[in-house]
């Protein structure tokens, strides 16, 4: 067989140039000679505004590309199996679909050169493309991608406005720096030597402290990874109100930003997010981005500004106040603050050049709560116009738990199916594994319902990562289950496999460290702390230790080896100590509430969300009969969350006697499926994600059913409800295509359409609230019956909109000054509806065609 890294040369360019050609749209003369360089994706002519090929085309030109190379290789030099040309063919025609999501611009792409700028494609190609070449194929792949990518730098350095956009480029980037200067002298007043040198100490160790994450499961189990190559940009967004399309950029405008462009959008941000979603790796970013005193990163507004990183958990101390700015270093026991001049946090906050992140406020006792908002609302009205980051669990605080003190409320969305595998590959990089590792892995993820949920956040997933491979390609598919396996790697499987002799003398099994350190997890659950004095953990393992085989042990000893050699504790700060995640505090604090019949007190705190995992996992851990009292009890205290939580806990029993099992079921029974819309919206405030696994599938009831459960999984706008939604996108029911085309608004914009959007039927109406909207309705090839939600601009529509595809159009707002004679640029439109009657002058612009009424208000 002929190497693959020879082919390219031999495909003549006067094939290849022609069949480049075709992915982009025509050079017109002055089409860049404006204020901006051009982006790639607007070259494109497969997902432009003025589509001259489909998407079908750039598989045709990645079919011929495979084809002639063949060609050019010759019979007797194949450089693959013939049977894997079209897994080959679908990988490079994915990777050049790429070019139209591609936010770089043409110059940068030429500046980037063939291989940097075949790598970047490549690596936002959809990885199961990619997992599915076998070695011979992804050379041919990567040779054939290489030899694309010269061809199209060589496009766009041919275009003829691509010299005349290059000084455009320079003029731009000299702007830029002179803006970040104007931005930096603006910040920095007049400074002491004393503040100024303290501020470059500083910022060194906020660059030392922040600049790493620490990646688990990696050979000794933690592994120090680069932020700057471990960082995952996840998305913020903000459910969006019905404010209006092109209107202000309110609350209710539908946000989605990347998670670290928050603050561009808004100087007071609190953001939400779920355990392990990634909060705390945003703050280090933020932090140390802040801190690098450079300007390459393109926030200005981070320029000249100082990081304060305040973790709540550290920071919030019993019988103690929260400290003021002065404090603030010392309170998170920074090694420099010793140094730090008298006054210098004030002076910097009064300059109004703070970003300050403080970090899980769930992190902190509820009852700690309220002090802590009025800490913050003193410290915003003592020194406005710094930059604050809050984060939080979602349930922790109420919704507009800040908003009185100028907060806007963002959520850090879930890790989508590109997200996760990003990261997986990422992992398995890090860890030198080959592909094959992490596409098992993938398919493994994606094919088991368990493991699908449980990968959505970076944590998960990093364990997830760690216990394939050490596992050799095998997982456990629930949650108990799968702790179980973390544990066991952790504390058991580790150090014994790596032939390690305990290097601090202390050797302690497995069973008698679960046990101490679940003791340790469910006094912190009990008493509602994330973490405790270095002095009460030693008290609480001081007095385990009788009662192990550990009695020519020390308190301190147990204690140092657990904090070694564990991977589960840490010491955030000088005489504390806390759990790595609350995933195993819950995990293992539920253990110990079962072994000790602590049944009373899990049940007195089920309705609180805190708890809810802890309940749960108490219920996997109890024996039947115990398992069986707890269901039952939860049934008995009759309100829709403790009914929830029965029916949750059925999945998480090991055994349940038939009659309980009949009890849960039958009274959840009088929840699921909700009869109504309305018993359906409030069974989805009531019990949140816990609906979901409880909702009825496409085929398990009949229609009037199926439409509550799909109405209820759609109030929620979660990442479990969308997977529990692509169930039903083929179902014949028109009343269920209806709901999921009306939900839209609730999901992530681009995610709904591709997921669920494209495969209905396109004639049930969808809202749209913006050019977004718009574009992402274009994408999938456009829609019938589209319906405007608040004012719109006229050129939007005739521009986004697919022309051959819609024929009835809702205009929900009153009707511009333009009037409505636009409408004759959609030639199969058939009926325009409106809020108000029509003026005869303007419906004398209505082409004679289209048919103007009055529809009856949709539910909501």
């Amino acid at each position: 067989m002929v190497e693959a890294t020879a082919l390219g040369a031999r495909i003549a360019s006067s094939v290849v140039a022609p069949l480049i050609k075709k992915l982009f749209v025509a050079d017109q003369p002055g089409a860049a000679l404006v204020d901006k360089p051009v982006r790639i994706a607007s070259l494109v002519s497969f997902s432009g505004e003025k589509r001259d090929v489909t998407p079908k085309d750039v598989e045709k030109v990645a079919d011929e590309l495979v084809r002639r190379a063949l060609k050019a290789a010759g019979p007797r030099e194949q450089p693959i199996d013939p049977a894997e040309a079209p897994a080959v063919r679908n990988a490079l025609a994915r990777t050049l679909s790429g070019l139209g999501t591609l936010t770089i611009k043409d110059y940068e792409a030429v500046a980037l050169g063939p291989e940097a700028f075949a790598g970047k494609l490549h690596a936002q190609a959809p990885v199961d493309e990619l997992f599915a070449l076998g070695r011979d194929g992804e050379y041919f792949y990567q040779q054939l991608l290489l030899t694309a990518a010269l061809h199209i730098l060589n496009f766009f350095s041919q275009r003829s406005t691509f010299i005349a956009r290059q000084q455009i480029v320079h003029s731009q980037q000299s702007a830029r720096i002179i803006q970040a200067i104007d931005i930096l002298l603006e910040r920095l007043p007049s400074q002491s030597a004393e503040d100024a040198g303290f501020e470059a100490l500083y910022a060194a160790h906020v660059a030392e402290r922040h600049g790493t994450l620490t990646i688990y499961g990696l050979d000794a189990g933690t592994s120090e990874w680069p932020l700057d190559t471990a960082y995952l940009s996840l998305e913020a967004t903000r459910e969006r109100t019905g404010h209006g399309y092109g209107g202000s950029s309110g609350s209710g405008s539908g946000l989605h930003v990347p998670a670290e462009q928050v603050l561009a959008q808004h100087d007071q941000v609190l953001l939400r997010g779920v355990a392990g979603s990634g909060k705390t790796t945003l703050v280090q970013w933020l932090a140390v981005t802040a801190a690098s005193r450079t300007y390459e990163h393109g926030l200005t507004h981070l320029i000249g500004r100082v990081p304060f990183v305040l973790p709540m958990r550290r920071i919030v101390r019993p019988g103690a106040e929260l400290p003021i700015p002065g404090d603030f270093l010392k309170a998170v026991a920074c090694p420099v603050s010793g140094e730090q001049p008298t006054g210098w946090a004030e002076r910097v906050l009064r300059a109004r050049r703070a970003v300050l992140l403080v970090d899980g406020i769930d992190e902190i006792a509820a009852d700690r709560r309220e002090a802590a908002r009025r800490w913050l609302r003193e410290l915003v009205r003592a020194f406005p116009g710094n930059l604050w980051l809050v984060t939080s669990r979602p349930s922790a605080v109420p919704e507009r738990w800040l908003s009185s003190q100028g907060f806007s409320e963002l959520t850090l969305s879930p890790m989508t199916r590109d997200d996760v595998a990003t990261f997986v590959r990422r992992w398995h990089r890090a860890a030198s594994d080959d592909d094959e590792t992490g596409a098992s892995l993938l398919q493994a993820v994606r094919s088991t319902s368990e493991l699908n949920r449980l990968a959505t956040n970076p944590l998960m997933c990093g364990m997830l990562c760690a216990l394939h491979r050490d596992r050799r390609g095998f997982l456990p598919q629930d949650r108990k289950s799968l702790y179980e396996a973390a544990l066991t790697m952790l504390l058991e499987r580790r150090d014994r496999e790596r032939q390690l002799d305990h290097p601090d003398g202390v050797r302690i099994p497995y069973a008698i460290q679960i046990q101490l350190l679940q003791k340790l997890a469910w006094w912190l659950i009990r008493n509602s702390r994330s973490e405790m004095g270095r002095s009460d953990a030693l008290h609480i393992i001081g007095q385990a230790i009788p009662a192990v085989d550990l009695k020519d042990r020390t308190a301190e000893e147990v204690y140092t080896s657990l904090l070694l050699r564990s991977g589960l504790l840490r010491e955030p700060a000088d005489d504390r100590v806390d759990f790595l995640h609350r995933t195993f505090q819950d995990y293992l604090g539920s253990r110990l509430a079962v072994q000790e019949l602590d049944f009373d007190l899990l049940l007195n705190h089920a309705e609180q969300d805190q708890w809810e995992d802890v309940v749960l996992l108490a219920i996997a851990h109890a024996r039947p009969k115990e398992a069986e009292q707890m269901l039952r009890q939860l049934v008995q205290r009759d309100t829709p969350r403790s009914k929830l939580l029965a029916a949750a806990g059925l999945r998480y029993a090991a055994e349940v006697e038939p009659t309980v099992r009949t009890l849960v079921e039958e009274c959840v029974g009088s929840l699921i499926p909700p009869r109504t819309f309305a018993r359906a919206s409030d069974l989805a405030q009531a019990g949140g994600d816990l609906v979901v696994a409880l909702l009825p599938g496409p085929d398990e009831v009949d229609e009037a059913p199926v439409e509550m459960a799909v109405w209820a999984a759609a109030r929620l706008g979660s990442e479990a409800a969308l997977h529990f939604l692509t169930g039903f996108r083929d179902h014949p029911s028109q009343s269920v295509q209806e709901i999921l085309a009306m939900s839209w608004s609730r999901f992530d914009r681009d995610l709904y359409a591709r997921d669920i959007l494209a495969h209905l039927p396109r004639q049930s109406t969808v809202d749209v609230r913006g050019a977004e909207d718009l574009r992402a309705l274009r994408d999938i090839g456009g829609w019938q019956d589209i319906n405007v939600v608040g004012a719109y601009r006229v050129e939007d529509l005739t521009e986004l909109v697919v022309r051959e595809r819609l024929t009835r159009l809702g205009l929900d707002a009153p009707h511009p000054v333009e009037g409505l004679a636009w409408l004759s640029a959609f030639p199969r439109l058939e009926e325009v509806r409106v809020t108000a009657t029509l003026s005869a002058a303007v419906e004398q612009q209505v082409p004679d065609r289209i048919r103007v009424t009055i529809p009856p208000s949709r539910p909501s």
